[in-house]
């Protein structure tokens, strides 16, 4: 009596700061099977969160023990052997993973790659727009996303296909439009120096929003959790942490269209990450899409693209997939 023979599988993961998530796909398509996520700060080091991702995989025995392939989104550079995550202790490098893969080398790219792979594959389920016209199919598309820190990515039309390009622009200057903008870069100055607009957008950037807020009203910082200022600013109980979310928002605004207008991303501007979807409403209702337009002679260029919300989770599991699927080199 023969029995069936156990399928083949690629691995995929998104790796941030906060999360690390692994799933299962199959080769030659892009759903996302037994989903599994870990907290960074509850795992000592990768390997460690690796080595339970294969064991928990391994007990279905209608799969293969060890994937046939695997791509990672990480949340750092990717061009050096040794992996070091920009918002976590984690690190590996690709010699000793590739060993607890069965000898597969995994594929690494940048984790807003990922999210640049995945745009191709979104439904209109997957976004809320907020202003701006169709997207125009043969233009570049920007990918930014507030989180645990800022990504940037590009994803550039060819003849047939799409390039993504990743890089680091979380990590251009913070320019300040505002004379409160100007008082909180002062007083970040004097914290960090040099003050990139990550040091703003992300959820430590909240923090550090509400702290400056704090010392230009002399009050004492009350808050000190991201999620608590998010959850007292939308509701109004906070007055300095409804301040907060409104600079948030208008910086966040500003970035992007900077971003639009470098790029020329009339293929539309997706915004990620994970807290903007827990606050869209106040986005909505903020000044985020004048200050994205407020561009003096391009307003009427920047208004014609759309910025679109991503509020689908699983974005960079499914880029990763998307990635492996292309088979790019």
């Amino acid at each position: 009596m023969s029995s069936t023979p156990a399928k083949s599988w690629q691995l995929v993961a998104d790796i941030g700061g906060t999360n690390a998530r692994f799933a299962r796909k199959q080769p030659g398509e892009n759903r996302l099977l037994d989903i599994t996520s870990f907290n960074v700060a509850g795992h000592e080091n990768f390997t460690l969160a690796l080595s339970e991702c294969l064991a928990t995989l391994a007990k279905d025995p209608a799969w293969e023990a060890l994937p046939s392939a695997a791509c990672f989104a990480v949340a750092c550079r990717v061009d050096h052997e040794q992996v070091r995550f920009t918002n976590s202790p984690w690190h590996f490098t690709r010699t000793e993973v590739a060993a607890m893969l069965g000898q597969v080398a995994p594929v690494l790219i940048n984790d807003f790659a990922a999210k640049g792979y995945a745009i191709s594959e979104l439904q209109a389920g997957d976004w809320e727009q907020i202003g701006g016209m169709d997207p125009l199919p043969d233009k570049p598309v920007a990918i930014l996303g507030p989180g645990t820190g800022l990504g940037v990515s590009l994803l550039v039309p060819t003849h047939d296909s799409f390039v993504v390009v990743d890089g680091e622009g979380g990590h251009m200057d913070f320019a300040p439009v505002s004379t409160l903008e100007y008082q909180i870069l002062d007083r970040l100055a004097h914290r960090f120096g040099r003050v990139s607009v990550e040091r703003l957008l992300c959820g430590a950037g909240l923090v550090n929003i509400y702290q400056a807020l704090s010392e230009i009203s002399h009050r004492h910082p009350a808050l000190t959790r991201p999620e608590d200022i998010s959850r007292l600013g939308q509701s109004g109980d906070d007055d300095i942490a409804t301040s907060t979310l409104k600079v948030f928002c208008s910086v966040l605004g500003s970035v992007a269209g900077n971003l639009a207008l470098t790029a020329g991303t009339l293929g539309g501007v997706y915004v990620t990450g994970g807290i903007i979807p827990g606050m869209l409403a106040f986005l909505k209702a903020s000044d985020f899409r004048q200050r994205f337009e407020a561009k003096g002679r391009f307003q009427e260029y920047l208004s014609q693209i759309p910025v679109r919300v991503v509020t689908r989770q699983d974005l960079g599991l499914l880029g990763s997939a998307n990635r492996l699927t292309l088979n790019r080199a």
